[in-house]
């Protein structure tokens, strides 16, 4: 959100023709920029050393250093290319929802009041129509019926043929999608005017 209104204040001052500082600058000089200096380690660390030796190096870095060690570590494989294949990977069988402490992901995605125009051009954007059945499907299970949490992506069945169906509307914009596909073919783009989610209760 802070990023959001340093944002919007850039933007005025741009039409204004006002400048005080470039953008960079602005999130440099705020409180945001603290904030993810000293968190900057986190993942890195845990993906390097794993979840036991990881959190322990973690409580040092947080609870010592404050977050401030005099080194950045780097994560250099892309989140994307850690993903394993199906074969590799035990099934899991979730449980149904109970509607008391678990919910299914339409459920959800009501609550957050997602809206966009139904004639509105799709959001998401494939560079390749074919992958997501042709390689995704084999190698992965087509992992985007589960990692996006508002059920945008369903592999559907139809004259005995499997069917990658977008339903770009259900969209919360969280842009899992462009940052996870193991073959880095989904494009998430700006959908046209005010769609999306909008938390009106926050």
């Amino acid at each position: 959100m802070k990023s959001g209104e340093l944002a919007g204040k850039h933007a005025f001052e741009t039409l204004q023709d006002n400048i005080t500082n470039d953008f960079e600058t602005k999130i440099n000089e705020s409180w945001i920029f603290d904030e993810l200096y000293a968190s900057r380690n986190f993942g890195p660390i845990f993906h390097k050393f794993g979840a036991l030796f990881g959190a322990a190096v973690n409580v040092i870095d947080q609870f010592i250093f404050r977050g401030k060690m005099p080194f950045t570590m780097n994560h250099p494989t892309p989140d994307y290319a850690c993903l394993k294949k199906a074969d590799d990977m035990p099934k899991i069988d979730y449980p149904k929802p109970d509607g008391i402490y678990s919910f299914d992901k339409l459920s959800s995605v009501y609550l957050s009041n997602t809206n966009h125009e139904e004639d509105q051009p799709c959001h998401l954007v494939l560079k390749d129509p074919t992958i997501p059945i042709s390689v995704n499907l084999p190698m992965y299970d087509e992992p985007a019926q589960r990692y996006c949490p508002a059920g945008v992506y369903e592999v559907v069945e139809k004259d005995n043929e499997k069917k990658f169906v977008i339903n770009a509307q259900n969209c919360v914009h969280c842009k899992t999608c462009d940052i996870k596909d193991p073959s880095q073919n989904i494009n998430w783009v700006t959908p046209e005017g005010p769609g999306g989610p909008n938390y009106p209760n926050m």
